[in-house]
């Protein structure tokens, strides 16, 4: 992802610095300098405040995301992505769902647990199946599915090695396909790129692998409609945002919402016959959103990077 969002900006004249954690692989892109530190603390802001804009991509376990976005406005770096505010709004995933029940977006029953036996009471509670997962996560870290009684120790250890102190949700389980909805947010409207099939491997711990887009499915409007409703609802949102939702057989439930570059842009940018990351800038600079024409193929893509063209 951070390869092909390097290319794209490259494509349109941009001089890019990326920072790389020297344990891991660096882009390797003529257009591209390479700052070989662990993009994090003073380093990171020292970096950031030489730049003219930085776009700022991390997870959100442990409220790294909202932190960092924090760290770097205070520092007056001109960030191209959503506030620091907008960013916790959405990244706590049990302050999400207060704004869901609110908007009236189904959503799934939840419970906030900070330990053992309240997670135990909670999945009781709401009876199984359920999924229990960190407040503050990313991906499919530490979540996982509840069918059993005997499940809930072994899935609360799980999370809570993720979440360290913060909290854990129970939900009940949402049947159903597993989506997402790819928008661009710019001054409280929303326009969306496209709705995802999410690729998924595991059964009590679910595995993210990747996903397929356009999904052609008979509940993607609704998914769309119901995802720019909670974008538009969110002051200080901005650029590219992520929703993801499971498409059920009578009702789409919205789960989580990612105020960041999410997987689904390496299908996205094979999808569309225009550069993404121009119309992301755009966003980001509270440019006016134009309607868009929606993909021209059908794209499958892996979580490891690779895109394969399925057809028009």
């Amino acid at each position: 992802m951070r390869d092909a969002l390097c290319a794209d900006l490259a494509a349109l004249g941009h001089a890019i610095v990326v920072t790389a954690d020297p344990r891991f692989h660096a882009p390797r892109l003529a257009a591209v300098d390479v700052a070989q530190a662990p993009p994090t603390g003073l380093r990171l802001v020292a970096l950031a405040s030489r730049a003219d804009a930085v776009w700022l991509i991390a997870p959100e376990t442990g409220g790294l995301l909202a932190r960092l976005t924090a760290r770097l406005r205070r520092a007056g770096v001109p960030l191209l992505g959503s506030t620091a505010g907008a960013v916790r709004e959405v990244g706590d995933k049990g302050r999400l769902v207060a704004r869901l029940r609110r908007l009236q977006v189904p959503h799934p029953e939840t419970r906030v647990a900070r330990s053992e036996p309240g997670a135990r009471a909670a999945a009781l509670r709401l009876r199984l199946p359920v999924v229990l997962k960190p407040a503050l996560g990313a991906g499919c870290e530490g979540v996982a599915l509840v069918k059993t009684p005997r499940e809930i120790r072994p899935a609360f250890v799980a999370a809570r090695r993720v979440a360290r102190r913060g909290p854990l949700l129970v939900q009940r389980y949402a049947a159903g396909l597993p989506a997402s909805v790819s928008l661009l947010v710019s001054r409280r409207r929303a326009r969306v790129l496209a709705v995802n099939r999410q690729l998924m491997r595991g059964a009590g711990s679910p595995n993210y692998r990747g996903g397929l887009t356009p999904l052609e499915h008979p509940g993607a409007a609704r998914a769309a409609t119901l995802a720019r409703r909670v974008c538009e609802d969110v002051a200080g949102l901005c650029g590219y945002v992520g929703v993801d939702v499971v498409l059920g057989e009578h009702e789409v439930t919205l789960i989580e919402v990612n105020a960041r570059l999410t997987t689904s842009y390496l299908g996205l940018r094979a999808a569309y016959d225009e550069n993404l990351a121009g119309l992301i800038l755009l966003a980001c600079r509270g440019g006016p959103l134009r309607d868009l024409p929606g993909p021209v193929r059908r794209v499958r893509f892996s979580g490891a990077g690779r895109v394969w063209v399925q057809g028009p």
